[in-house]
């Protein structure tokens, strides 16, 4: 690629879809978590409920769906927080991330390959794990709790 500057540099890039995530909080202030095998790390990690927006999918939608799909709720009410990359150094995908509120049950149907174990945190143990680095991907959480819980 031809850099601003003039210079010529080699870059690799992942073309990949959008993606919507959102940080379900129940009525007592709890956040839900999905722990899942992550091959790129090659271990189980715990983070926010996601996932890809299908061809021809508003967001909103998307999340709805992801949500009831990986976590078997419902979200009465959703919030946009922030539009951001997930890897802007190598990929094109763009992660939507929503907070998700008034939850009701709904059904529990992930993915033939997914592989999720559901975690309920109150938003103090959720903030703690995420500063004491028990939480690894979590860089867009780390700035949410920074910007609206600690100010």
């Amino acid at each position: 690629v031809m850099m601003p500057n003039g210079n010529v540099a080699t870059r690799e890039n992942i073309v990949r879809g959008s993606a919507v995530a959102m940080v379900p909080i129940d009525d007592d202030g709890n956040i839900y978590f999905v722990r899942q095998y992550r091959h790129a790390a090659k271990k189980l990690v715990l983070e926010i409920p996601a996932g890809m927006i299908e061809k021809g999918e508003e967001p909103e939608k998307a999340a709805y769906r992801e949500l009831e799909e990986e976590v078997g709720l419902k979200a009465g009410k959703l919030t946009f927080v922030c539009d951001t990359y997930a890897a802007i150094g190598i990929c094109t995908e763009r992660v939507i991330l929503y907070i998700a509120q008034n939850l009701t049950e709904g059904t529990l149907n992930p993915d033939p390959d997914e592989f999720i174990e559901i975690e309920k945190y109150s938003i103090k143990e959720a903030v703690d794990m995420i500063f004491n680095g028990q939480m690894e991907s979590v860089d867009s959480m780390r700035n949410f709790f920074s910007n609206n819980f600690f100010q």
